[in-house]
């Protein structure tokens, strides 16, 4: 699904995009934006919450400046989903075998990915 990324690009089913995205299971690639650009917070990751996902992994950039907060990783768990943290290009890894391994055992997780892709 997720074909490439380096910083400030990912590369998504043949598409090129420049600015922070949520990626569903499904394919669908929305715009993410962030209240404060290296905070997520609970506002922050509502949307994805609201798909009911098994999984969300998160990239918090090449370098990995932008932090989760406990408040929005509490969130998260409570609702019973799965959270990965990690830089983007490793996050992006992850979303992917994630992904490749569940279609192969023919029962494809509901995972969501959420990707800073610059700092």
């Amino acid at each position: 699904m997720i074909k490439e990324y380096r910083f400030g690009f990912i590369k998504i089913n043949g598409k090129e995009y420049d600015f922070d995205v949520e990626v569903r299971w499904t394919g669908e690639v929305l715009k993410w934006w962030r209240r404060e650009s290296h905070i997520i917070d609970v506002d922050d990751i509502k949307r994805a919450i609201e798909q009911k996902p098994e999984i969300i992994v998160i990239g918090t950039g090449e370098s990995g400046i932008a932090k989760v907060t406990e408040r929005a990783q509490q969130f998260i768990e409570k609702e019973g989903i799965q959270l990965i943290i990690d830089k983007t290009e490793e996050a992006v890894r992850t979303f992917n075998i994630i992904l490749e391994k569940s279609k192969k055992e023919g029962k494809e997780k509901k995972v969501i990915g959420l990707f800073h892709l610059t700092c």
